[in-house]
């Protein structure tokens, strides 16, 4: 019976990566960005192949993630009109905080009709903290076990709901000063029973490992001395044990699952945004601020020890099996299809490497000529890529070793959120809506 549940669960978890019903946690499954589906649609419009369209009262830019035929979001409602984001990279986008009340909300929306079937306000009250224009107080994206969900924002607190919507636990989570007042962003990962909290902020850093039936803290590790940063942590499980990946701007840290620092090294840029994620028993790590000359891409070998820096001028050693220079993108987390590595550039540029070895397959592509930049992490599927900028354009790009073109489509309205996949859909939030692309 024992073994019948942990296949089952095992199957839950890894469904969406051989297009399933499930999208858990924010890129899906293990953080891979990846869903095979034959049912997925490479052309759309606000009206063509749209099995519904729903729209989502608040602003946020978390993630959808899908289960049991549920999506879950989340927002914060202002009591007044708020100032709408910018798009590109720019300077300028401090903002003080807010000074009327404001509700921190979390949606299920129903997959097939695409009514809300529930909603749930978890805080009430003035914002205590800024964020930057184009974040939001509801960045962090939920996470599921399939039992429950987690909702995390970085600025009040962890909620835990059972999919009916009845509040199991919270724990709040006072503001922290963040860099520049930019806000938070790390989501939170779930993985055996016990929830994962990063807070990278410019006041005391942390790592909390949360038991997920409970909400009590099992362990809190101290990060003293790493600042703010927005890079959601990544449990890696390698054939040699199983970690707990943290990126920053000082050091990329590797924990075991006491919180004791098996392995870390220098060497990112000055901002941290992308997700670590693993293929071919490799951890990939990245950074690219756009500010800084030093925008590096990371393979890393399972089983490292200590402190794994490399050398300058170097570009392997025995814990890392490549290196780029300038690799990492800025805001989106690469993505690892078939044998090739994906990174999508803010600017609106993609590059394929050799995932295994890092040689280069094609350089720089630019998408389109007149696309905005880019925020969304990329995601794949049945031999595609699918990308999607801030003007609110998907572009479906063939996977493989030579780039090409093959879809462009609007919705017209911003997208800074990644889409899920599940049930032949893709489920894409725009800054108002959130929009299942596929049949009816």
């Amino acid at each position: 019976m024992k073994t019948t549940v942990l296949v089952l669960a095992a199957l839950w978890l890894n469904g969406a990566l051989y297009g399933g019903d499930t999208w858990p946690q924010f890129r899906g499954p293990q953080s891979s960005g990846v869903a095979d589906d034959p049912a997925l649609p490479v052309r759309w419009s606000a009206t063509e192949n749209v099995a519904w369209k729903t729209d989502i009262p608040g602003n946020g830019w978390s993630s959808p993630i899908v289960a049991a035929d549920r999506i879950f979001v989340t927002a914060v409602l202002s009591s007044n009109d708020e100032e709408k984001p910018k798009k590109g990279l720019y300077f300028g986008g401090e903002r003080k905080a807010p000074t009327d009340e404001h509700r921190w909300m979390v949606y299920a929306v129903d997959f097939k009709t695409g009514k809300i079937a529930w909603q749930k306000e978890v805080f009430r009250g003035v914002p205590k903290s800024p964020h930057h224009l184009k974040n939001t107080y509801a960045s962090e994206t939920p996470a599921t076990d399939g039992q429950q969900i987690y909702a995390y924002f970085g600025n009040v607190g962890l909620y835990c709901f059972d999919l009916a919507g009845n509040l199991k636990w919270s724990r709040p989570y006072e503001p922290r000063a963040t860099r520049y007042g930019w806000g938070t962003g790390a989501s939170p990962v779930v993985h055996k029973g016990r929830v994962y909290i990063v807070n990278d902020n410019d006041d005391h850093s942390f790592l909390d490992v949360l038991d997920a039936k409970s909400g009590k803290v099992i362990q809190t590790v101290d990060r003293t001395g790493e600042g703010t940063n927005w890079s959601t942590p990544y449990i890696w499980e390698n054939p040699k044990r199983t970690e707990i990946i943290t990126t920053g701007t000082n050091r990329v840290r590797s924990y075991d699952l006491d919180g004791k620092l098996l392995w870390e090294f220098g060497g990112m840029s000055s901002i941290v945004i992308p997700t670590p994620f693993s293929k071919f028993d490799l951890l990939y790590v990245s950074s690219g601020y756009v500010g800084d000359q030093i925008r590096p891409a990371y393979a890393i070998r399972a089983g490292a020890s200590g402190n794994i820096s490399l050398a300058k001028g170097q570009a392997s050693s025995d814990a890392v099996a490549w290196y780029l220079e300038r690799g990492g993108p800025y805001n989106p987390t690469p993505v690892v299809y078939r044998d090739h590595y994906y990174t999508l550039f803010d600017q609106g540029f993609l590059t394929c490497h050799d995932a295994k070895t890092g040689k280069e397959i094609y350089g720089k592509q630019r998408i389109d000529p007149a696309a905005g930049a880019f925020t969304s992490s990329p995601i794949a599927a049945n031999g595609k890529l699918y990308l999607s900028s801030e003007d609110g354009d998907t572009f479906i790009v063939e996977a493989g070793p030579q780039y090409r073109l093959l879809a462009k489509n609007s919705l017209d309205e911003m997208i800074l959120a990644t889409p899920a996949i599940a049930n032949g859909s893709l489920i894409i939030r725009t800054a108002s809506r959130l929009y299942r692309v596929g049949t009816k």
